[in-house]
């Protein structure tokens, strides 16, 4: 039945038919409130999670505009259960609310449902931090984040509707709202993304998560919330060039001087009303026995607003400082929700819900990023190799797939076949990497790559000085190479699904041209399995994902 591609059944999971030509449009709609789990060629598999199903409460969608959907694209009746399912998951979110408590040092956390209010208090973990009162519960205003993160594991996220604290006023003003004409115009889709995160000062507002694709103007989002807001910020993201980035974007699109302008990284402790540090300063300590000497920084000024860049990527050792300053505004920025060590719902709890996502593909159309083509070559092995492949742990034998070093011709001649393009050469092993480097006398970025050289090969590729740059994994992590068309994955981290959501980006800011993605594989090994982890992660951003082999007798010597 042509326009009704969907498949619903009564364990929750969809399935989507990739041939029917209303695929694309369901997608999208889908995305909204499951999570994609597997996108072979024919039929994807989505689920609906608790985790899913709130996210999409907390962004205004209701349950039954949810059963709605999938009744507008099911191609058979619903099962009777997943309607009841969706009603009755989505009915927890907000049926727990905290809100003000008596005095400055407590908050009340009230809930009409006596039975659930006492699963709450009979919770090992959670009731130890619950003094009842009337229908409800006071909760010591340190442990807001503790409390909230223990209710999602209980299946009862909270509706955070305590207030937040002001901070230090500071004013930024956006080059934009200049009445001579000069800047730059938010986009519509920003401009939606800053209300949705600020909900104009309602109660249960100003925390939040903001998904968009790398290229589409987080940071711009990042400093719209900024100057909406008016307060003292600290700006946390992934490394030094990340914060010079940020600090370049703040002077060149706002009001702010540079001496307002902040760096918190290894090579400077500088807090100023805008501040910017990474993760890795903040997460330092001498030892695993110390505590950790930086998180300071939280906790000594009066700031109104924190913004965690790549929040993805946030490291564990935060959430608990993060748990501790729930009062204050935040906002997570991010390509993707995905977190490989599972912890997504910490995210949820103590970051906030997602409060804006905008489809990657929908922004290609519209022009805002590059159109993308993203391409998997898999490559044979020699017999050599192939030899040492089987011979070897399961771990090792990521290592011999990702250096075959058949990689390199291919490398090579998909060098040649864009040589009017800007390529970057993106891989996770030193060694593979500075062979290729050699080979194609080409400048190396790994993280030992001192702060001033990486920019400035940064820098040479920019104005195209440089055509083809190797880099290492410091290329996953917000980096602004805007000329950036091509990119060549060589090897990757097991599959992470957020690491192929970083590499994409760094090729999809919008340009003239096409943007071309490859990821080159060895076949019949275990890079195979990793690139259908990440495969799923592409197509359920509606990318159209290509594999093509390449010949044995064309590539492989037999000695």
């Amino acid at each position: 039945m042509e326009g009704r591609p969907l498949i619903a059944q009564s364990d929750q999971s969809l399935l989507l038919d990739a041939h029917d030509p209303a695929f694309d449009q369901a997608r999208a709609e889908l995305s909204a409130f499951a999570t994609l789990e597997k996108s072979p060629e024919h039929f994807h598999t989505y689920r609906l999670d608790a985790l899913s199903l709130w996210n999409a409460a907390s962004a205004g969608l209701s349950a039954d505009s949810v059963v709605a959907t999938m009744e507008r694209w099911t191609r058979y009746e619903l099962p009777p259960s997943l309607g009841q399912s969706v009603r009755e998951t989505m009915s927890r979110f907000g049926l727990v609310v905290l809100s003000a408590g008596p005095d400055d040092t407590t908050l009340r956390l009230s809930c009409e449902d006596p039975f659930v209010r006492a699963e709450m208090h009979a919770s090992r973990r959670l009731g130890k931090y619950l003094e009842p009162e009337g229908d409800g519960f006071l909760v010591a205003l340190t442990e807001r984040g503790t409390v909230k993160r223990e209710l999602i594991k209980l299946g009862w996220p909270a509706l955070d509707e305590a207030p937040l604290v002001d901070g230090d006023p500071f004013s930024l003003e956006l080059k934009s709202s200049r009445l001579n004409g000069a800047g730059f115009g938010l986009r519509a889709y920003q401009e939606d993304a800053v209300r949705a995160f600020t909900g104009r000062g309602a109660p249960g507002t100003g925390y939040g998560v903001v998904v968009m694709p790398c290229g589409a103007g987080k940071t711009i989002v990042g400093m719209a919330a900024m100057a909406a807001i008016g307060r003292k910020t600290l700006i946390i993201t992934t490394n030094v060039a990340a914060v010079h980035q940020w600090m370049d974007e703040l002077l060149d699109k706002t009001c702010v001087s540079r001496a307002d302008l902040g760096e918190y990284t290894g090579a400077a402790k500088d807090v100023r009303p805008i501040t910017i540090a990474t993760y890795q300063v903040l997460t330092w300590r001498p030892d695993k026995e110390s505590d950790f000497p930086h998180f300071d920084l939280f906790r000594r000024e009066r700031w109104g607003l924190i913004i965690y860049d790549e929040v993805h990527l946030l490291p564990a050792p935060v959430f608990r400082v993060v748990a501790e300053i729930q009062a204050i505004r935040r906002l997570g920025l991010t390509a993707t929700l995905i977190r490989e060590d599972g912890l997504q719902e910490d995210v949820f709890s103590l970051i906030g819900p997602k409060r804006y996502d905008v489809p990657w593909k929908e922004l290609e159309a519209k022009g805002f990023i590059a159109e993308a083509f993203c391409r998997e070559i898999r490559v044979p092995m020699s017999d050599r190799d192939r030899l040492r492949y089987v011979a070897c742990s399961t771990r090792e034998r990521h290592r011999v797939a990702a250096e075959n070093p058949i990689k390199s011709r291919v490398v090579r001649e998909l060098i040649d076949n864009h040589s009017e393009d800007l390529v970057m050469v993106i891989g996770q092993f030193l060694d593979q990497l500075h062979k290729l480097a050699a080979e194609l006398n080409a400048p190396l970025i790994t993280g030992a790559t001192p702060n001033p050289e990486r920019e400035r090969i940064y820098a040479d590729f920019r104005a195209g000085r440089v055509r083809v740059i190797v880099v290492s994994r410091v290329a996953n992590f917000a980096i602004d190479l805007p000329d950036a068309s091509v990119a060549i994955q060589v090897s990757g981290t097991f599959g992470s699904r957020q690491e192929e959501a970083q590499r994409l980006g760094r090729v999809l800011r919008p340009k003239a041209k096409n943007s071309y993605f490859y990821s080159i594989v060895s076949r019949y090994s275990v890079e195979e399995e990793y690139a259908d982890n990440r495969r799923r992660f592409l197509t359920e951003q509606g990318y159209r994902y290509t594999i093509e082999a390449w010949e044995e007798s064309e590539w492989v010597p037999t000695n």
